[in-house]
């Protein structure tokens, strides 16, 4: 891992490919006004952390699949993370306290790397921080079973993996359709912002 952490140390105080990863990722026909950059500034602010840590020999990523509430994201797997609170000194805080409290990451064992591309999420009005960090330990995971309900731990061989990338078709309550790319993680879809965030993260890897 010490590879990876080095590169990506690297390669993030470069210039991030940014919209082109995102655009690899988006559904089709979904809106453009994702990447209006005066929308975005008057979007709310969050966050979310991507953390690399080794579980025999091999590099993993933390998910989270949310519950069915009926909500904009229902259901959806996602990145640990949330909305920044006045009392965040700043969004890299925001995404450490939404991991501590969602699947019970520490504060301490969370070494920052630095962050991608923001993306604006328009259903939800939040514009999103990725927060890209590394544990130098096997994490001891503890889920908060209200805002989580399952833990994902997702090999970064997935990530890189060009056949976990596929189509499909995701139909909404209302009966809307959305034809969209997306990871197969194990049979789950991991699309949306979740899977345009990590394109740019897959891109930032290879490149």
């Amino acid at each position: 891992m010490n590879d990876l952490i080095e590169r990506l140390s690297n390669r993030l105080k470069q210039p991030l490919p940014g919209p082109k990863a995102h655009m690899l990722m988006m559904p089709k026909g979904a809106e453009q006004s994702r990447f209006d950059e005066a929308k975005m500034a008057k979007a709310r602010l969050s966050s979310v952390l991507i953390l690399f840590y080794e579980k025999n020999g091999e590099v993993y990523i933390p998910l989270t699949q949310r519950h069915d509430y009926g909500g904009t994201h229902s259901g959806q797997i996602s990145f640990p993370g949330g909305k920044w609170e006045e009392s965040d000194p700043d969004l890299i805080f925001t995404a450490k306290r939404e991991a501590n409290e969602e699947i019970g990451v520490t504060y301490e064992e969370v070494n920052v790397i630095g962050q991608l591309s923001d993306l604006f999420i328009p259903p939800s009005n939040f514009k999103v921080t990725p927060v890209v960090s590394f544990s130098e330990r096997l994490p001891q995971f503890e889920i908060d079973p209200y805002e989580v309900k399952e833990l994902i731990e997702m090999p970064l061989s997935y990530l890189i993996e060009e056949t976990t990338v596929k189509q499909t078709v995701i139909e909404f309550s209302n009966g809307f359709k959305l034809k969209t790319p997306y990871f197969d993680i194990d049979g789950r879809i991991v699309w949306g912002a979740t899977a345009m965030m990590l394109s740019e993260l897959k891109s930032v890897i290879i490149s």
